[in-house]
């Protein structure tokens, strides 16, 4: 059970990592908590990294909930490589200027031009707030929204792009996601040298929502025990661990991806 006491030493007061996945409802609340800023001017930096050792595409929001003051500074990362190599995904700051050297936005003000920018938001990091507004995140419904409208209800127009569009595509689909925590909340201009110990981060959820990438050639994925791996139960005579190509000698055809459309059963592209 957590309290206000952190010690990683003792299993009562201990606030470890699996605490930010665990199931939430609970009084009191878990949280994972990280280690207080004991030194300075050197800033107090935690990663957090998500790995399925499996190609992932995002369908809602990624959701993180923070039982401390939300970070001033922090930056997601993703990897589709399984964390060779990183890119931005957003960046959060109480002065997107003065961090990153960024303007500040918002996702409402992109377009379906600018959809794949990367763009720093002020939204989510004024560190101590209301009781019930202790949440960061990225938001993947609004960008879905950019093609579908709204209440998502022109499908077929954002299943159209993602289906003609592989940048779009790869926008959201992740192996590796990586919370990098620059600055805790500090709730004023100046940073108490004198008491430390009051600045740290504190998550007690992290909600990241989406499926197996399996090139819409599979209805379900597994874990696999003896690879220690998700992987697709690839249909319509393809294999892989995506289902990214076709069978031995179902070569009749080009491999190719399936495809949404038309709306509701979508085309399969059988490997014949």
């Amino acid at each position: 059970m957590c309290n206000n006491e952190c010690d990683a030493s003792t299993d009562e007061l201990a606030h470890p990592p699996e605490l930010m996945f665990d199931f939430e409802g609970r009084n009191p609340t878990t949280f994972w908590q990280s280690s207080s800023w004991n030194t300075f001017p050197k800033p107090l930096e935690v990663n957090i990294t998500l790995s399925w050792n499996k190609t992932i595409e995002l369908t809602d929001d990624i959701i993180l909930t923070f039982e401390s003051g939300r970070p001033e500074q922090m930056l997601l990362e993703k990897s589709l490589d399984y964390g060779k190599t990183w890119t931005p995904y957003q960046f959060y700051a109480t002065d997107c200027l003065d961090a990153f050297t960024m303007e500040p936005k918002t996702v409402n003000e992109l377009t379906q031009r600018t959809l794949l920018d990367i763009i720093c938001t002020e939204d989510y990091s004024r560190g101590y707030v209301w009781k019930y507004d202790k949440t960061v995140r990225f938001e993947i419904k609004d960008r879905f929204a950019l093609f579908a409208g709204p209440r998502l209800h022109n499908m077929a127009s954002l299943y159209g792009q993602l289906d003609t569009t592989r940048n779009l595509r790869d926008f959201f689909t992740v192996t590796d996601l990586r919370i990098r925590l620059l600055k805790p909340a500090t709730g004023a201009t100046m940073v108490d040298e004198n008491n430390l110990s009051r600045y740290f981060y504190a998550i007690s959820d992290i909600k990241v929502q989406g499926r197996c990438k399996c090139n819409l050639h599979s209805n379900s994925c597994v874990f696999d025990k003896d690879k220690g791996k998700l992987g697709c139960e690839c249909e319509h005579n393809t294999t892989g661990p995506d289902c990214g190509r076709c069978k031995r000698h179902y070569h009749g055809r080009p491999w190719s991806v399936g495809s949404y459309l038309p709306i509701p059963r979508g085309t399969a592209n059988i490997c014949e």
